[in-house]
């Protein structure tokens, strides 16, 4: 069964109209598809690009941490902490929080 969204996102990117937005889509929906390899991927290059997409370093940090990777989901958390601070982005501040909280008990 494959998501019409993914391939219509995918078929974009091959076309060549990439951009951060787009990543940010591809990334989230595969996120929800419970690809979280792929999502990763697409997310990094998001922040890669956009690297003030606070939203996208928090999905990032989800990413990383459904794929038990404890550092580098500590990272993006830690990087989109410090960019939903600078914008103000009080949701994704405290959404991210709670993820941070959620890695601190993990690896304590």
């Amino acid at each position: 069964m494959t998501n019409p969204i993914i391939e219509r996102l995918q078929a974009q990117l091959e076309a060549g109209k990439d951009s951060p937005l787009l990543r940010f889509g591809l990334g989230s929906a595969l996120f929800n598809e419970k690809s979280y390899e792929a999502a990763a991927g697409h997310l990094r290059e998001c922040v890669k690009q956009m690297p003030d997409h606070s939203a996208a370093w928090k999905l990032l940090g989800r990413s990383e941490m459904a794929l038990d990777n404890d550092a580098a989901a500590t990272e993006a958390f830690e990087k989109g902490l410090a960019v939903a601070q600078e914008k103000g982005d009080v949701q994704v501040e405290r959404e991210i929080g709670v993820f941070l909280k959620k890695q601190a008990r993990k690896s304590g």
